[in-house]
This record gives structure tokens, C-alpha cells and sequence, in this order.
């Protein structure tokens, strides 16, 4: 799958893989035997340890209703979930995640360039002791967008020594709307429970260099933004 690195910068590696382009399921780029995959639901379960990572890849242009219900409910999966989109319609991309195994770890990166209204939402739940949910988020939002973000991790009574991160980060136009909301719910001492959002501005030395090494306005802008979200 080189051609991902090659369009969207996304690393592949040796992984049970689900692929999506476009909204759409790619079954020819996909491979897997341990998971368990509702097609009209996006529905994802692990019920057994595979031996190697779960690798899930959501790319290209979206638009509408986009959910993903996750359970990994065996012990020992790593689970990637790659998203990199770029949104000219209304978006919403519902993440539901419960992690029920014990050393498993669930990290996903999603980045996104705005080009409406996003919103996006993201419930993780630990549920038992040693679990890891990792989630950030980097958007680009050009003017005149909205861009809402909203995250919840919960920490439940026994899942003591978890892992948890939920962090957003923003590129945004003066002109954009931008809401950010990362929330830990926290019922158990966790090993770490981090959430954060910021908002991103180029310093002006950055935009000095680049416009002294012969960039013009619109590429200093695109360089910037490049640079943000890898």
C-alpha cells in the first residue's frame, strides 16, 4: 500500500488492515482474520489477540455521518486508527471506543482540513486495568468554517494504571469558528490521564525565513500548514 505514503502520508506496516477511501470500505486493500466487521455499521471488535497490530485506515475526501464503534475486548492488541480527510461539506465523525483488555492499546491520530463545518466526537472507555487510549486530533480550518471538538475519556473504578490522551490541536484562519473540548472522567488512579487543546499560530520568524528564502505569500501559508499537520 505505498501509494498511501505516497498521496496521505500514511505509514503502513505489517498489520491485520481495514481500508476506507472516500467513505467508502476498499475490501481489495483490506486483510484481516481477527476482527470482527459490521459493514453497514462500522462496527469494529478484536474477540481474540491477534499476532500482529490491527491497522485501520480512513482517507480521501468526506462528507456527512462518519462512525466508528470500537470494543477491543482481548488482551494484548494494538490497535492504529489512521484518519486523514479533507472535508468541503458538513462533517461528523463520531469515535466510540471501549477498551475491555488488558495491555491492549487503542492510538489514533486523525488530521483534517476543514473546508466547512467539522465536528467532531470522541468517547474512549477504559474498562478494566492497563488499557491505553490514545487520541489526537490536528485541523487545519480555513475562513469562514466551524470547527466543533469534543472528547471524553472515562477511567472506570477498575481500571486502575490506564493510559489515557485526548488532545486537540488547531490551525486556524482569523476567521474561523473553533471550539475545542477534551473532558477525563477519572474513577481510578490511572498510570496517566492528559487532555489538552491548543491553538497554533506561526511564529514570525518562521514566516520571516520562509519569505526570505523566496516563498510568496500563498506558499509561506501552505508550508505552514504542511508542516502543522504532519
Amino acid at each position: 500500500m505505498s501509494y498511501l505514503w505516497q498521496e496521505f502520508n500514511i505509514k503502513t506496516f505489517v498489520a491485520e488492515t481495514l481500508v476506507f477511501r472516500d467513505g467508502e470500505y476498499c475490501e481489495e486493500l483490506s486483510e484481516y482474520e481477527n476482527i470482527d466487521f459490521d459493514k453497514t455499521s462500522n462496527s469494529i471488535s478484536v474477540n481474540k489477540t491477534p499476532k500482529i497490530p490491527v491497522h485501520i485506515i480512513y482517507i480521501g475526501d468526506v462528507s456527512g455521518d462518519i462512525n466508528f464503534d470500537i470494543n477491543i475486548n482481548a488482551p494484548d492488541v494494538k490497535m492504529v486508527l489512521d484518519i486523514r480527510t479533507v472535508n468541503k461539506l458538513p462533517t461528523f465523525l463520531n469515535i466510540s471506543v471501549k477498551n475491555s483488555g488488558i495491555n491492549s492499546v487503542f492510538d489514533c491520530q486523525i488530521v483534517d482540513k476543514n473546508q466547512n463545518n467539522l465536528k467532531i466526537n470522541i468517547k474512549a472507555q477504559h474498562l478494566v486495568e492497563n488499557t491505553s487510549i490514545f487520541a489526537k486530533t490536528r485541523v487545519a480550518a480555513y475562513k469562514n468554517t466551524v470547527t466543533d471538538l469534543q472528547g471524553l475519556a472515562k477511567i472506570e473504578k477498575n481500571a486502575i494504571n490506564a493510559n489515557s490522551d485526548i488532545s486537540f490541536s488547531v490551525m486556524a484562519d482569523k476567521d474561523a469558528k473553533i471550539i475545542m473540548k477534551p473532558t477525563q472522567y477519572i474513577n481510578a488512579v490511572p498510570e496517566n490521564a492528559k487532555h489538552s487543546s491548543a491553538l497554533y499560530k506561526p511564529d514570525e520568524n518562521q514566516v520571516t525565513y520562509l519569505r526570505e528564502s523566496g516563498l510568496g505569500t500563498i506558499e509561506v501559508k501552505q508550508v505552514l500548514e504542511e508542516a502543522f499537520l504532519e
